[in-house]
């Protein structure tokens, strides 16, 4: 029963996320919007609930299989992956330097954010 009640709020959460997604137009997937609604949730409740860690934990035992079709597009699809390699690989690098430095940046602002704070 734990199981299903942790499923249930994954999957109700996913649903509402989906609904404000398609609801408001956003570029946004709904999935992202869900966990969202569910990170505020758990916020606003303190703690999370055991149904929702047990589920979680399981779900999380098998996550390495999510990886398995990824690696078969690799593998079927090396070809044209070797014939647009450069601007593959730019693109991985750019936009990682740019994840980097955004995160560096957000970090910087909320330590002085805090900084100042903690002097008040």
């Amino acid at each position: 029963m734990p199981l299903i009640m942790g499923m249930s709020m994954l999957l109700g959460c996913q649903m509402l996320g989906e609904l404000v997604a398609m609801g408001l137009t956003l570029p946004i997937p709904g999935p992202v919007i869900g966990m969202v609604i569910l990170l505020g949730a758990l916020l606003v409740r303190g703690r999370v609930p055991a149904s929702l860690r047990m589920t979680g934990e399981g779900l999380l035992r098998y996550l390495t299989l999510l990886f398995v079709p990824a690696g078969v597009g690799l593998m079927v699809h090396g070809a044209l992956i070797g014939r647009d390699v450069l601007p593959i690989l730019v693109t991985l690098v750019g936009s990682t330097a740019i994840t980097l430095a955004v995160t560096a940046w957000v970090l910087v602002r909320l330590q002085a954010r805090l900084g100042r704070r903690g002097r008040a």
